[in-house]
């Protein structure tokens, strides 16, 4: 008998009827002689509204006392749904975190997950029960309710897979699968059938929003097999799991892309041992994410210092920069927040080399300007003009023949 877990996000159980056409979809599975765990999330819009209540009623909302508000959104929907199945004949029962019990540390607003206890959910597989499990959220070792941050839901799924050795964890979400690029976009993106951990992983960093980077980690690190499906349309979805050694890899499998960049520029800055260290140093106190990072080679003894930042942090990091150039000795902070950056990926790069120059050709046919590069094992990134980004994406789309 296959043990699946099965975690549907809040635009799936958005609303009573989405809620019922979930506990038909779960019906027809529990009739093809699978055992399931169902993990939930708040419906679409509870956690943007007890979040907005929470900022409403206090400037500094207390961290403990906002994760016990946020909490309360997966509470509805398993009891929802638990309902909807009790009433379609069906054995359920709903699970908040604690009672799992789902152990975490105690970093509220981003809990990290620490054990599971399975005694509860194995003893409901067992006498036929479906267990609806809270998603998003745990319980400290002092009996503190946590959620886990973005994709907190997806990461319960998966550490509840690992925990079961369940047959697979699938994320049914309102897409079929993971598509070689936004399909919005391109429109002659391709669903794929398989994508590697590593693949994924890389993916989801970069700006694919099918899967929470964390939750892909969580499935690489205990070889939990994940598979992305449509919640309401039929289909096998997109299955992630590990690299096959007896099969050829593509060179490229996917192309993400993510329009909220913002590059800053130190000029002139002396070409000395701990000039990085200096300039990141405070961005990162305040505490700011930085990606991409050039500097320039030195002349006259001094540089130049580029790095990008999520859009939102542009305007903190500029005037961070500002206040410390004098103390640098630098010229001047520039800056630009209409980027954006687009990232090819695929494991076969290990084994063919001109991937890059391929890249370069291309957008070089359409007069794209590429204004940073970086590059790893299996992934190019390049910074472009945001008004190039879709014309990027579909020549890069083209250029390694991901619609074929």
């Amino acid at each position: 008998m296959t043990i699946l877990v099965q975690k549907f996000g809040g635009t799936s159980v958005g609303s009573i009827e989405k809620i019922n056409k979930i506990a038909d979809r779960i019906v027809r599975d529990l009739d093809q002689d699978n055992r399931l765990v169902i993990v939930v999330s708040a419906m679409s819009g509870e956690t943007n509204r007890l979040l907005s209540l929470g900022n409403d009623i206090s400037a500094e909302p207390d961290s403990r006392e906002m994760d016990v508000l946020l909490a309360s959104g997966e509470q509805v929907t398993i009891s929802l749904l638990s309902m909807a199945l009790i009433d379609r004949g069906r054995n359920a029962q709903s699970y908040l975190g604690d009672q799992v019990s789902i152990t975490t540390d105690n970093q509220f607003g981003r809990a990290r997950i620490e054990s599971i206890d399975t005694e509860n959910l194995r003893r409901d597989l067992d006498d036929g029960v479906v267990p609806i499990v809270a998603g998003f959220q745990g319980v400290d070792r002092e009996g503190n309710l946590t959620t886990l941050g973005r994709g907190g839901s997806d990461t319960t799924a998966v550490a509840i897979a690992a925990a079961l050795e369940a047959d697979e964890c699938q994320i049914c979400t309102d897409v079929d699968g993971v598509y070689t690029a936004d399909p919005r976009l391109v429109e002659n993106a391709r669903r794929l059938a398989t994508v590697t951990f590593e693949e994924m992983l890389e993916l989801a960093s970069l700006g694919s929003k099918v899967l929470s980077a964390r939750s892909v980690e969580f499935a690489s690190k205990y070889r939990v097999p994940m598979r992305v499906l449509s919640t309401f349309e039929e289909g096998s979805g997109t299955l992630i799991t590990m690299e096959n050694a007896t099969m050829e890899q593509p060179i490229v499998s996917g192309i993400a892309h993510t329009a909220d960049e913002a590059k800053l520029t130190v000029s002139g800055v002396p070409d000395v041992p701990g000039v990085a260290s200096r300039i990141l140093s405070p961005i990162g106190k305040a505490p700011i994410e930085v990606d991409m990072i050039v500097q320039n080679t030195g002349a006259d003894g001094l540089t130049d210092f580029t790095f990008t930042v999520k859009r939102g942090d542009y305007a903190k990091a500029v005037k961070i920069l500002e206040s410390i150039c004098k103390d640098l000795g630098a010229r001047e902070v520039s800056g630009d927040n209409t980027i954006a950056k687009i990232s090819v990926v695929g494991v076969g790069m290990r084994s063919h080399a001109g991937v890059a120059t391929r890249l370069f050709d291309a957008l070089a046919a359409e007069n794209i300007n590429i204004q940073m590069i970086s590059t790893s094992e299996i992934k190019i990134s390049i910074v472009v003009a945001e008004r190039y980004m879709e014309l990027a994406l579909r020549c890069a789309h083209d250029e390694f023949g991901l619609s074929e």
